[in-house]
């Protein structure tokens, strides 16, 4: 079994702050590749940070700078620090875990938490 649970969105003004948590349960606790992922409304869903356990991360350029990723590996919790939001930062945004295979994370994902809703406004 797999379960991820995120939390933490909510509604932000312009330049704000907010940090979403997601607690990893199962075999997700097990699992290599971690990241968060978000899909506004009429758009793909996209990643904005992803981490391996060995800590290594990346970022799109829409996102860099401002948001850090972070896994306790211990805790099970995967964490997104978001800053200087923007109302283009609006979307659902999901947790996410996969197996590595062959040391690499895989470009989709197979397991996903329900999301939480993170809406900046201007």
């Amino acid at each position: 079994q797999v379960q991820l649970v995120e939390s933490g969105g909510g509604s932000v003004q312009s330049g704000g702050s907010l940090r979403l948590s997601c607690a990893a349960s199962g075999h997700a606790t097990r699992m290599s590749c971690m990241g968060w992922f978000r899909q506004a409304p009429g758009k793909e869903r996209e990643a904005v940070a992803t981490i391996e356990s060995g800590g290594s991360t990346r970022y799109p350029d829409s996102v860099k700078g401002r948001f850090t990723i972070s896994r306790d590996n211990a805790l099970n919790t995967l964490d997104l620090q978001m800053s200087t939001l923007l109302p283009v930062d609006t979307a659902m945004y999901y947790c996410a875990a996969d197996w590595s295979y062959y040391g690499r994370c895989p470009s989709q994902y197979t397991y996903w938490g329900r999301g939480t809703q993170v809406t900046v406004s201007s």
